[in-house]
């Protein structure tokens, strides 16, 4: 593995692991009114990252067409907004594990568009990994009741995190991790703003309590400003198939922070669907298993030549 790999896959799985932590806090916010609570979320992040678009952003947004910005308000609609107000609405009628079994289900959709969109073939080696992070995923959740309306909105949640990732591939290049992650956080705090006012009035949006600052702050500053310069970065650097392998991660950090805050427990189902997870990434994406011992050097082989002495062939090299 080289090194621009070894970092785009460490920059995809920091941020899956604090987005898995980000539904840890998000119970803390279960009485805040959602859109108000998703505007306050991206409008601070977007203020964070302000300062970060680097230089020349306003001449890079200019040159953007309209078939850009409408895939940049698609990707804030779908796998921002829409993505989390499809988690919320599953959950009404079916238990928390259920649309994330769908949506650890992304790794594969993702292996297989992006390869057709680019007019390539889906890799087998990333379809094989995709596979097993979405077994993983199923075991650290488990499934849980649900009824029509919960699977409904679990398979939005699965099309909003696949066009999170999709989405973005186009637009990536020309904006860059940081300019990406700052417009798409000021299209999504206005697209919040808009369904609060439609759904719950003059009620969308209050002061919230010391509890919820600390909660809406780690999801700003952390899961958002961190986590998606991150993600887009590994994009970057891996593309879209295989950081989204990294997806998986992002149910066994949601199974190993809820404990902290009494909200779940992690047992021999949580253990093993986490291997499952770590082997597919593995497999997927190339990234050696911690476990896995190195190879010791191939011991040089001898061979008789014509005259009967021996002769020593150099040894090739081997990729770990």
């Amino acid at each position: 593995m080289n090194t621009t790999t070894a970092r785009g896959s460490l920059l995809a799985a920091l941020a899956c692991i604090l987005v898995g932590g980000s539904f840890t806090a998000n119970s803390l916010l279960g009485d805040y009114p959602y859109a108000g609570g998703q505007f306050l979320r991206y409008g601070l992040a977007f203020l964070l990252l302000l300062p970060l678009a680097g230089p020349g952003a306003t001449d890079r947004l200019r040159a953007l067409g309209p078939g850009p910005w409408l895939r940049l308000a698609l990707l804030a609609a779908v796998g921002m907004v829409g993505f989390n107000l499809a988690v919320l609405a599953a959950e009404r009628s079916a238990e928390p594990a259920v649309p994330g079994v769908f949506v650890g289900c992304a790794p594969v959709l993702v292996a297989v568009l992006v390869p057709l969109l680019d007019r390539r073939r889906p890799k087998r080696v990333v379809l094989y990994g995709a596979s097993l992070v979405a077994a993983g995923a199923l075991t650290v959740q488990g499934w849980g009741r649900t009824d029509g309306a919960g699977i409904a909105f679990s398979v939005c949640a699965l099309l909003g995190e696949v066009g999170f990732a999709v989405l973005a591939v186009p637009v990536l290049r020309p904006l860059g991790p940081r300019l990406l992650s700052t417009t798409v956080c000021a299209i999504a705090a206005a697209q919040s703003a808009v369904a609060g006012v439609l759904t719950d009035g003059a009620d969308w949006l209050r002061a919230p309590d010391a509890v919820e600052v600390g909660a809406l702050l780690w999801q700003a500053a952390v899961v958002t400003v961190v986590g998606f310069v991150c993600w887009y970065m590994g994009m970057q650097r891996i593309g879209a198939e295989r950081a989204t392998l990294f997806s998986g991660l992002i149910p066994v950090a949601a199974a190993c922070t809820a404990p902290l805050v009494g909200t779940g427990s992690y047992g021999a189902a949580q253990a093993v669907g986490s291997a499952l997870v770590c082997a597919g990434v593995a497999l997927g994406s190339g990234v050696p298993l911690p476990f896995a011992g190195r190879r010791g050097p191939r011991a040089p082989r001898a061979q008789k030549d014509r005259t009967g002495g021996q002769r020593t062939f150099e040894r090739s090299s081997e990729k770990l």
